[in-house]
């Protein structure tokens, strides 16, 4: 019986949602086995169901235990698929400096968001959770970054990206980076109020856009 590759990344998706570890390595494995593209399943498969899992938490229909346990089987799925995925070969990498920023320590969605940069050929610097705002701006000073990317989940915390992108600003440096911010209150509209260069609604978005915004292929 042929495999049936919509229905596998599909039933990965499924295996986020339902917070099932089991069922994510085992669906993983396979997809393994049948050659499927290990990047696509974590984009359509892995991701996807965490986006899912983010919406019903938009919804309160999950809270943060949920979230956990969906991030546990995303995780679990991951660890087997990212062996398997092609990095991207390029010549000269791309700099991309990613956080939460202050006041949020949910940190899944960037996690993946970064996994997936790296494997598209990025060089990613991981500041992590809970970041001041200018803290990014001096790490992306330092590194020559090309990127700036934020994350929150939280509305409470949304004002700090707004505040790196004041700071970018105020030192006269805005040009020389592109702000792509992310997270489940954020919105198109919000990236333009704030002035940053871009919006990603999950962590394969966040790819292209960033190969978008810095003019490269794909």
């Amino acid at each position: 019986m042929p495999v049936n590759k919509e229905e596998l990344l599909k039933k990965l998706s499924e295996a986020v949602v339902d917070m099932n570890e089991d069922e994510a390595v085992s669906l993983a494995q396979e997809i393994v086995s049948a050659q499927i593209d290990a990047y696509e399943a974590v984009e359509k498969g892995l991701s996807d169901g965490m986006d899912r899992a983010g919406k019903l938490f938009e919804e309160e229909e999950y809270f943060i235990p949920e979230l956990l346990l969906c991030s546990d089987a995303m995780y679990a799925g991951l660890d087997v698929l990212k062996g398997h995925i092609k990095v991207a070969e390029q010549g000269e990498k791309r700099k991309v400096v990613i956080g939460v920023v202050e006041g949020d320590t949910h940190d899944i969605g960037k996690n993946l968001v970064k996994i997936m940069l790296e494997t598209s050929g990025f060089d990613v610097y991981d500041l992590g959770r809970d970041i001041a705002p200018l803290a990014f701006v001096e790490k992306a000073n330092e590194v020559k970054a090309d990127i700036i990317a934020l994350a929150t989940l939280m509305t409470t915390t949304m004002d700090g990206m707004a505040e790196v992108v004041r700071i970018l600003q105020e030192q006269d440096i805005k040009d020389r980076y592109k702000v792509i911010i992310g997270g489940g209150p954020i919105s198109q509209s919000f990236a333009d109020k704030i002035g940053a260069n871009g919006y990603a609604v999950n962590a394969a978005d966040a790819v292209r856009i960033s190969k978008r915004l810095l003019g490269a292929a794909g």
